[in-house]
């Protein structure tokens, strides 16, 4: 077998973290090799390390079995190594066939030949069946959509090595299903992918091999087909989990939230409610107009028409800010852009909504912020050395549970949780399931806006299911199926076609 990479006792350490220890990796010509781990294992940085984004301490790496030094991301793509973040690392103010060829644009006579870089990035959208113009700004473009940008981005330097980093979590099923695919184009062409996911179901579909990190260090090395699922989360954290969705029920209270006919946009005539002690799930396709469901609730948009109804009460909220005051959250998708200051710390970012109960007329009462912080740093297991180290040094998982701390703060009464664990890997997961669990034990209402379908079944009391920018089913959890979900959405959608 044919080696097409080979890492060899990778170390890296930052200010009061070992990272990764004598990490080893090593991946065959045409191999999907999976690298899984808890959030905050290293597979983010050793394939940082990999991609040039970062140095290594020490360690060796070898690609077709000649050792390269990679000291920047020029010298992985020279090395024929890409690179697809979990994060997007796009210019939005960029269209999409820019940022695709962004530093290698086709030029002729020093000028950039656009009409040629737009029909490249035609042919690459068109290739992973993404629905994206090429004109398009970036800022216009959906998370999914972002997405498919990446990958194209990826495909578009002619890599022997392809390391994806959470590819598909922000895709739709069908355009997951046009992933596989393309993976199993480049597999057949020789080139190697190093593919990275929370979604274990994933990698037994689509990986040969699997290695697991843990706390910086490597676990092991396996066939994917010698695993079964409880022994891959078993060597991830260490411990068996023997439920995965420990959702526990509670008797539904006083009505918390009614929304009657919410429009705006392509949201139209939108109308359910939410009980204290209860999860409603908010599921569909991507695009169904969940995300632009939820922030009409907390203000961030205005309706067109509708009325929002809190404790029986019609509320006219005009701003986020009188949305909180009202108790009423939103766990954004998009955690990195929308839900935290990334230059900012734990503790700034975890009191930021709530900053006037931790001050007097004139100053910080830091004694009482830092208490305070710490102890959801506790609660939520946070993993960093303090409350004064920086969210951007955070992994994915643990900028999660930092906005989480947040809400935790504000003594919200309505938590909207729009995909909660996307990125999250299945202890800090199921961490996060316990957390809303304790919620609803103290009289919350939870909405939860989910595409895992398996997660909808797991956590729902009620789903309630969007296609096309309307409210399409109302079912209970107890009698539901990923089946009837998702015949739902799509008979809807195929109607509305």
């Amino acid at each position: 077998m044919t080696q097409t990479l080979r890492m060899t006792n990778i170390s890296k350490a930052y200010p009061g973290v070992q990272a990764l220890k004598n990490v080893s990796l090593e991946l065959a010509e045409g191999e999907v090799h999976a690298l899984v781990g808890e959030n905050g294992a290293g597979k983010s940085t050793l394939m940082k390390i990999l991609a040039g984004a970062e140095r290594a301490d020490s360690g060796e790496i070898e690609i077709g079995g000649e050792p390269v030094v990679i000291d920047s991301p020029l010298r992985a793509r020279e090395a024929g190594v890409s690179l697809i973040y979990q994060e997007f690392n796009l210019v939005p103010h960029l269209n999409a066939a820019e940022n695709i060829f962004l530093g290698r644009e086709p030029v002729r006579m020093g000028f950039v030949r656009f009409a040629e870089q737009r029909r490249l990035a035609s042919e690459l959208l068109d290739g992973l069946g993404a629905q994206v113009d090429p004109r398009a700004p970036v800022s216009s473009l959906s998370v999914a959509q972002q997405q498919m940008v990446e990958i194209a981005k990826a495909l578009s330097i002619n890599a022997r090595v392809i390391a994806m980093d959470e590819p598909s979590a922000a895709l739709t099923t069908h355009e997951m299903r046009n992933l596989f695919q393309l993976i199993r184009g480049l597999k057949s062409r020789g080139v190697s992918v190093i593919y990275i996911s929370h979604r274990l179901e994933e990698i037994f579909e689509i990986c040969d091999r699997l290695t697991v990190l843990r706390d910086g260090e490597w676990i092991g090395t396996w066939p994917v087909s010698e695993m079964s699922r409880e022994s891959v989360i078993e060597k991830m954290v260490g411990r068996k989990i023997t439920d995965e969705f420990p959702k526990e029920r509670f008797e539904p209270g006083e009505e918390l939230l009614r929304v009657e006919g919410l429009t705006r946009g392509f949201v139209k005539d939108v109308s359910f409610s939410v009980r204290r002690g209860e999860v409603a799930a908010l599921t569909g396709l991507v695009g169904a107009g969940r995300t632009e469901t939820a922030r009409m609730i907390f203000a961030a948009d205005r309706p067109e028409s509708g009325c929002v109804y809190l404790k029986d009460e019609r509320v006219s909220l005009r701003n986020p800010r009188e949305a909180i005051r009202r108790g009423i959250c939103l766990l954004t998708e998009d955690r990195k852009g929308q839900g935290l200051v990334l230059g900012m710390k734990i503790r700034e970012n975890a009191t930021l909504p709530t900053l006037e109960r931790f001050s007097n007329a004139l100053f910080i009462r830091r004694a009482h912020e830092n208490a305070a912080v710490g102890e959801q740093m506790s609660g939520l297991r946070i993993k960093a050395p303090s409350a004064e180290v920086a969210a951007s040094a955070l992994s994915g998982g643990n900028q999660q549970k930092v906005v989480l701390a947040k809400w935790m703060l504000a003594n919200a009464e309505l938590f909207i949780f729009d995909e909660p664990t996307r990125g999250v890997d299945v202890g800090a997961k199921r961490e996060i399931y316990l957390l809303m669990n304790e919620l609803l034990r103290r009289g919350a209402a939870i909405l939860m806006i989910s595409s895992e379908l398996p997660e909808v079944l797991g956590m729902a009391d009620r789903i309630l299911v969007m296609s096309e920018g309307r409210l399409v089913g109302e079912m209970n959890a107890a009698g539901a199926t990923q089946e009837s979900i998702m015949e739902l959405a799509v008979a809807s959608k195929n109607r509305a076609a």
